[in-house]
């Protein structure tokens, strides 16, 4: 598995996402501050055929972290990529860490 490099934690925006290119992708990563954990996922929305799912609402369902895409409010799965409303659909979903400050990101 290869890491890359994406920002430092301190780049982030608490509870929120932000859109990185990585690899000629846009990924979206999504920082949850209280339990210092970091997903990533494709920035495209399936949905609306737009790159904006790092401007999406995070939270959980049933414990599973979601984000809910800002275009038709679809939630997406922060683990896996799966669309909760499609079980069709599925985005593609990144490992993310957090090392020495950094976040990283790997496919």
């Amino acid at each position: 598995m290869v890491w890359f490099d994406v920002c430092s934690v301190d780049d982030l925006q608490p509870d929120s996402g932000i859109c990185a290119l990585v690899q000629e992708q846009q990924i979206a990563v999504f920082y949850f501050a209280s339990s210092q954990n970091v997903y990533a996922l494709s920035n495209f929305d399936p949905f609306g055929q737009a790159n904006v799912l790092s401007r999406g609402l995070i939270g959980d369902i049933n414990g599973q972290p979601i984000v809910a895409s800002p275009l038709y409010k679809q939630h997406f799965n922060l683990l896996t990529g799966q669309c909760l409303e499609d079980a069709d659909v599925r985005i593609p979903a990144y490992a993310a860490q957090i090392v020495n400050g950094r976040v990283q990101v790997s496919w």
